[in-house]
């Protein structure tokens, strides 16, 4: 009896174990789903009553800012573009981004590349000074980055600012592709090499497509941190005619107080926040397990 009773009690023991397990289970996840649309409401209520202003008056906007706009004033949106000189902005951010995007990205792969798959004197030394300028903060950068760029007479333009966004994701972009060129099979790339591939056609035509899901989400990430710098153009491009997106924006807040166009300041916002918005909806499935998909070794 006493035998019978211990074994009922061992086996009933994993039962209490599951349901107490899967009650805490329901409870951590009763808690996170909440907290998930108390931050997607966080998020996603400013930036619709920011779309909201973009088509009202900035008397409406003063008077009621809650309020539906009584006439939707679409003209908003061109008076930003033009009076305000963001179409100008917009193209000058477009120019410096995609060509510090491509730069930053070729760079980037060919250095962990050869990090990650060559071993050679100092190679991990390279790696660890690479890794230290993810901890080197950009701000006690600027003013070295003001003297060398003036002394190389690309202060104020935009090829002096595509170097300083190559330099300042670089470290990043090797951190995260490292992962990546490590986990690929060597099987594949000693067939290219018998096959008569060379390194240079080894690493274009047959590593680095296999690298895919990693670039793609590196290039993500670096295309968000650039579009959205402000620090940097901000010390080093002071000519209003080279001014990016978040330069103009702030010049175009603070240029006459409470007499700024609210209504067109806000669709300058509009059209600055959409395009960072439409690339990671576009591509935020290459994100999904990519981050994961390579191993630190």
């Amino acid at each position: 009896m006493t035998a019978v009773t211990t074994d009922k009690a061992l086996s009933s023991a994993p039962a209490r174990s599951r349901v107490s397990g899967s009650g805490g289970d329901a409870a951590v996840a009763s808690v996170s789903h909440v907290l998930l649309v108390i931050w997607s409401i966080v998020v996603i209520v400013p930036f619709l009553w920011v779309i909201l202003s973009s088509f009202k008056t900035t008397k409406e906007i003063l008077a009621n800012p809650f309020s539906l706009p009584a006439h939707w004033q679409f003209e908003n949106y061109a008076h930003a573009w033009t009076d305000a000189g963001i179409g100008r902005y917009f193209l000058n951010t477009v120019i410096v981004v995609a060509c510090a995007l491509v730069i930053v990205m070729l760079l980037g792969a060919m250095c962990a590349y050869v990090l990650a798959r060559f071993q050679f004197p100092g190679n991990r030394a390279i790696y660890y000074l690479m890794l230290a300028g993810l901890t080197f903060p950009v701000f006690l950068a600027i003013v070295p980055l003001f003297f060398i760029l003036r002394n190389s007479g690309l202060l104020n333009t935009l090829p002096g600012l595509i170097l300083t966004y190559v330099a300042f994701a670089l470290p990043f972009t090797v951190f995260f592709l490292y992962s990546f060129f490590k986990s690929l099979p060597d099987d594949v790339y000693e067939a290219a090499l018998i096959d008569g591939a060379g390194e240079w056609r080894a690493f274009f035509q047959v590593m680095l497509p296999m690298a895919q899901p990693g670039m793609a989400s590196v290039a993500i990430f670096n295309f968000l941190g650039l579009w959205n710098q402000f620090l940097l153009p901000v010390a080093l491009n002071t000519d209003e005619s080279r001014y990016v997106l978040t330069q103009g924006m702030a010049s175009f807040a603070s240029q006459a107080g409470y007499s700024v166009d609210f209504g067109a300041l806000f669709a300058g916002v509009v059209m600055t926040v959409i395009p960072v918005l439409v690339i990671y909806i576009i591509f935020q499935r290459r994100l999904e397990g990519s981050v994961s998909s390579g191993t630190f070794r």
